[in-house]
C-alpha cells in the first residue's frame, strides 16, 4: 500500500503554473453558489486518513493558507487536529517523509476548496489495511461529514472482508482510484465509496477550461465488488454509446473526477524532508483529485440532508440522472490505447459516463 502523489521538482515559491485556490474555483465554479443560510461555516469537518505522520502538518498548512490569502487554521482553534487511529492526540504514528507530503497534499486541498471547514487528520500506525480501516471509522466516530482516502492499492483485494471499515452511510467517503492507468485498486473498488478517477485540466483561451481523461487515472470493472443500483444505468447507457453493448455487471471505477495529471497538477508545501527554503512542490495524481471531491461534498453538503439516498455516491448518480449539467462532461483522452481487449469505455472517455472520468468532473456544487 503506497501514497500516490506525483511531485515535481521543489522551489522556494509555488511552481509557475501550478494551480492555486482560485484556479479551482474558477475551473470548477464551486464559489458561486452560496452556502445554505442554516449552515455556520466551521459546522463541517473534512476527515483526512492516511499512514504514518507529518510532523510539520500544522506549519506547512498555515505556510500554504498564508500564501493564498485563506484564514488561518490551527491547532489551538480547534480548526486542525490532528490524531491517530486510536483517537490519541499524543501518542501518533511513526514519522514518513513520503506519507508526509500525502498528509500536507490533502489538508491544503481541503483548505483549497472549503477554508471554513475543519480539518480532522487521523494518521493510521502503517499501511495495512486493518489500520487504515481503522482510521476511517475513528473520522467515522468523530462526526466526519466527509472522510477522503488518497492512495490506492495496485490491484483488488480479492474480498470483500475489509469493506465494512467504508461502510457509513451518511458520510461521503472518497478513494483515489490509483495512477497506473487501467486496472484495479482498493480500497476505490467498494461500492459504498466515490471512487475518484483523474482529468488534465488546462486553461483555454475560449472557454476557460478544457478537461480530458488523464492517462494515468486508474478504471476497471471489479472482479469482485458488486454493482451498486445507481450504478446501473450510467454503465449500461456507456456501453451502448461505446458501441461495444457489454456493460461490466460488477463494480465500475470511477465515480467522478478532477485534476491529476502532474502536468497541469496544483501547489503543495511541503517542509517534512525538504531543506533550503525549497518547500514547494506541483503533485498531481487521483491523490489530488480524491481531497477534492471530498471537499466539494463538505462545501455543498446537501448529501447530508438527503435521507432517501444514504450513500453519498447514489445522491450524485441521481443529481446527474435528473440533470447532466450538474457536472463537466470530459469526452476525450484514454489510460490504455487498447482497453485490453474489453470495452472501451472503461478506459477511454467519452460522452456520459466512462472509466477515467466516471460520470464527470464539478461543475458547481448541485451534484454533491
Amino acid at each position: 500500500m503506497t501514497s500516490d502523489g506525483v511531485t515535481r521538482a521543489a522551489s522556494t515559491t509555488p511552481p509557475s503554473g501550478a494551480y492555486g485556490p482560485a484556479d479551482l474555483a474558477s475551473a470548477y465554479q464551486f464559489r458561486t453558489t452560496v452556502p445554505p443560510s442554516s449552515w455556520t461555516w466551521n459546522g463541517r469537518t473534512i476527515a483526512i486518513a492516511d499512514a504514518y505522520d507529518n510532523p510539520n502538518v500544522a506549519g506547512d498548512l498555515a505556510a500554504y493558507r498564508s500564501q493564498y490569502g485563506l484564514p488561518p487554521c490551527t491547532v489551538a482553534s480547534g480548526c486542525l487536529t490532528k490524531i491517530s487511529q486510536s483517537g490519541s492526540t499524543t501518542r501518533l504514528p511513526a514519522k514518513n517523509v513520503g506519507w508526509g507530503e500525502e498528509i500536507d497534499l490533502d489538508v491544503q486541498m481541503a483548505s483549497a476548496v472549503c477554508p471554513l471547514c475543519k480539518i480532522l487528520l487521523v494518521e493510521a500506525s502503517n499501511t495495512s489495511i486493518t489500520n487504515l480501516g481503522a482510521a476511517v471509522n475513528q473520522a467515522a466516530s468523530r462526526g466526519a461529514s466527509v472522510i477522503s482516502n488518497s492512495y490506492a492499492t495496485a490491484g483488488e483485494l480479492g474480498t470483500s472482508f475489509y469493506d465494512f471499515s467504508f461502510n457509513h452511510p451518511g458520510i461521503a467517503i472518497t478513494a483515489a482510484s490509483g495512477d497506473s492507468g487501467y486496472q484495479g485498486a482498493w480500497p476505490a473498488d467498494i461500492g459504498t465509496v466515490i471512487a475518484v478517477g483523474g482529468t488534465s485540466l488546462v486553461r483555454d483561451g475560449s472557454t476557460g477550461w478544457t478537461e480530458t481523461a488523464w492517462s494515468g487515472a486508474g478504471s476497471w470493472c471489479s472482479n469482485y465488488e458488486s454493482q451498486k443500483s445507481w450504478q446501473v444505468k450510467a454503465v449500461h447507457d456507456a456501453a451502448v454509446t461505446s458501441g461495444s453493448g457489454l456493460a461490466c455487471t460488477n463494480r465500475t471505477v470511477a465515480d467522478v473526477s478532477a485534476v491529476a495529471d502532474p502536468a497541469t497538477g496544483v501547489a503543495v508545501y511541503d517542509s517534512y524532508g525538504s531543506s533550503g527554503g525549497a518547500n514547494w512542490y506541483q503533485f498531481g495524481g487521483t491523490s489530488v483529485a480524491t481531497p477534492i471531491i471530498a471537499s466539494l461534498y463538505a462545501l455543498a453538503g446537501d448529501h447530508l440532508k438527503d435521507s432517501a439516498n444514504p450513500y453519498p455516491a447514489q445522491f450524485t448518480y441521481n443529481a446527474w440522472y435528473a440533470n447532466p449539467s450538474v457536472l463537466n462532461d470530459p469526452a476525450s483522452g484514454s489510460n490504455n490505447a487498447t482497453c485490453n481487449g474489453d470495452p472501451k469505455y472503461l478506459c477511454t472517455a467519452e460522452a456520459g459516463y466512462d472509466g477515467p472520468t466516471g460520470i464527470g468532473t464539478p461543475h458547481g456544487l448541485g451534484g454533491f
